[in-house]
């Protein structure tokens, strides 16, 4: 089904990941979240999703996070970054890296049913998180993991940044 022809959505979910990009300028994406989000309903979006959110000016004044390795973006979008796995302003919810969109669909679950219900869906999945290692996030991370990730993340890190300051401009936000 097109954009077009999709019905009214009571959550929209916008993913992320390293296709994200290649949405950063489509403007029937960027209107569907705009739309979506100006009617009071509920826009849910995990990891790079919340850099879609800011091209579609969405973050302006809203509390929100990202993957961390995209977070210092944020306030080229207008956002107030928060490190948080998830962070709830309003009709935004927001959700750092791919695990952190399993602890937001909880919230959502909870924000939409209640608690028991997100409850019932945590122990369904049998979402106990207990990882094996422990290099999560740059602070638990080893030097030499870190440094891996960062050489083989900098072009697209860099790409990120270019296009976050040209949507800077365009917003009228200056960082």
């Amino acid at each position: 089904m097109s954009i077009a022809e999709a019905p009214e959505l009571d959550v929209l979910l916008v993913p992320g990941g390293f296709g994200q990009q290649q949405f950063m300028n489509d403007e029937e994406v960027l209107s569907l979240i705009r739309r979506h989000f100006s009617a009071g309903r509920l826009v849910f979006s995990v990891c790079t999703g919340a850099l879609l959110c800011g091209a579609a000016g969405v973050l302006r004044g809203r509390q929100a996070t990202t993957h961390w390795a995209a977070w210092n973006l944020l306030p080229y979008y207008g956002a107030i970054p928060i490190r948080s796995r998830v962070v709830v302003d309003g009709n935004l919810v927001t959700a750092g890296g791919l695990t952190a969109g399993l602890d937001a669909g909880l919230v959502v679950a909870s924000l939409l049913r209640g608690d028991a219900i997100a409850e019932e869906i945590q122990l369904s999945i049998q979402y106990a998180p207990n990882p094996v290692f422990h290099s999560g996030t740059p602070d638990t991370a080893t030097a030499g993991v870190l440094q891996a990730f960062n050489q083989s993340y900098s072009a697209i890190a860099a790409s990120r940044e270019a296009e976050a300051r040209r949507f800077a401009a365009i917003l009228g936000i200056i960082v």
